[in-house]
């Protein structure tokens, strides 16, 4: 008889260290976790396997800070391989732990999803091609409540009514009306997408706006590298890690091309585009950020790149727009600027 999904996912539980080892290599051990970049192997921290049953959790389980994905050690092949059908996930699987081949039942749940996986890029593109544009939504009056009143180039912004969310694996599935952005390569792909979910009663300060949940944004797909994009990529561009700080700093620097890569571990390791000469970063005030703009700006002069870093009066550029206003916000950025991009910024005679 074949073997479930379960009871392979518990098989390679019992051998967890081994599985990570042999398909997270870039991690490393620590304590009673083992810890690497990303679910698809890159060099990092921010994801954690459980490598064996404690009371907070059982082995095989885990969680990407960064993003907020989890999943088991079949999520972990199926990444590590760049494998989609269930059938090839299950395959490999059993090589891994010499059982011999075996057909997956034919009415598992994980053959029902296999055509687009949980956390895929193709989940991604299927999620974002089922939202609707923002225009007269709650995400457009979300993002006018922060302050970014100013939309252009934004169609990587969707939104979606009944956006499913689940706080964990042992919860039961919620909806909550969400802002989707589309995570693309520096060709346009989409790779992945973002969801800021969103509340539906209203804004509040303490939210900003974001649904009362535990952990209101999460990205899924393939992220590394890529990021949300406003404008097309040019010799000149600004990346950054939130979209909000990014839409703030587009309310004044409108015909600027800019990215947000969502996370300061991802917006270190951004894809330059071929055609970049000159890029700012946008710094966010914390340990995180700090560590991410000196990465990039390393990585920027490395490559024959200027790398410019502009730093916000407050913690983040959405609090200068949302607390300062926008002519603060457009003054205190105009005298960061190289004199050559002064014709980024809106009404600057205003």
């Amino acid at each position: 008889m074949a073997q479930s999904p379960h009871d392979l996912a518990r098989a390679l539980a019992n051998r967890a260290e081994e599985v990570c080892r042999t398909y997270l290599s870039n991690g490393h051990r620590q304590g009673n976790y083992w810890q690497v970049g990303d679910v698809r192997g890159a060099a990092g921290r921010s994801m954690f396997v459980r490598l064996k049953d404690t009371a907070k959790g059982v082995a095989g389980k885990w969680t990407d800070a960064a993003t907020g994905e989890y999943g088991d050690l079949l999520d972990v092949i199926r990444e590590g391989c760049g494998l989609s059908q269930f059938s090839a996930i299950a395959a490999e699987a059993r090589r891994f732990l010499s059982l011999p081949p075996a057909e997956p039942e034919p009415d598992s749940r994980r053959t029902r999803k296999s055509y687009a996986p949980a956390g895929s890029r193709e989940s991604a593109r299927r999620l974002f091609a089922m939202a609707q544009p923002i225009t007269c939504t709650l995400a457009e009056r979300y993002l006018h409540r922060r302050g970014i009143t100013a939309l252009p180039e934004t169609r990587a912004l969707r939104f979606h009514p009944r956006c499913y969310y689940r706080p964990d694996e042992t919860s039961p599935t919620e909806t909550w009306p969400a802002m989707i952005a589309a995570v693309t390569d520096v060709s346009g792909k989409i790779t992945g997408a973002h969801r800021t979910w969103l509340d539906p009663h209203g804004f509040s300060e303490a939210t900003l706006g974001k649904a009362p949940i535990e952990t209101p944004r999460r990205a899924m797909g393939d992220l590394l590298g890529h990021a949300v994009r406003f404008g097309a990529p040019g010799a000149v561009m600004a990346a950054g890690e939130g979209i909000e700080t990014m839409l703030s700093l587009r309310c004044v620097l409108p015909t600027m091309p800019m990215l947000a890569a969502l996370s300061a571990a991802h917006l270190a390791a951004i894809i330059f585009p071929h055609e970049l000469r000159r890029i700012y970063i946008a710094y966010e005030n914390d340990p995180a950020g700090n560590g991410a703009m000196a990465a990039l700006f390393g990585r920027a002069e490395q490559a024959g790149i200027e790398a410019i870093v502009l730093s916000p009066a407050l913690g983040d550029f959405n609090e200068d727009l949302r607390l300062l206003g926008i002519d603060a916000l457009r003054e205190g950025i105009r005298v960061q600027l190289a004199p050559q991009d002064f014709d980024h910024v809106l009404d600057l005679t205003a």
